[in-house]
């Protein structure tokens, strides 16, 4: 394999696993930004207040989003390992 095809691997798999890991990352800066927000509007500073909600929201939001996650990583590794990478990259 040359060079841009593992350059082109290497950029598809950075790619996937951002959008894969995309959505629990927001909800979770989301609720904490929420939780920051009451706590500021309470004077509530406790520092372990914020990590519960934040934990529950993450699980459930990578348990709404598992199944988009496996299907797309999926068909990652079939694209990956389903055709020789050198006739994929290197057709013009």
């Amino acid at each position: 394999m040359d060079a841009p095809g593992v350059i082109d691997m290497t950029r598809d798999a950075i790619v996937v696993s951002v959008l894969v890991s995309a959505p629990v990352l927001i909800v979770g800066v989301l609720v904490g930004l929420l939780i920051g927000l009451i706590q500021a509007i309470t004077q509530v500073q406790d520092q372990t207040v914020s990590f519960v909600p934040k934990l529950l929201a993450m699980v459930l939001a990578l348990t709404f989003c598992l199944p988009w996650a496996v299907e797309y990583m999926s068909d990652y590794c079939e694209r990956c390992f389903g055709e020789p990478p050198i006739y994929r990259y290197n057709q013009p």
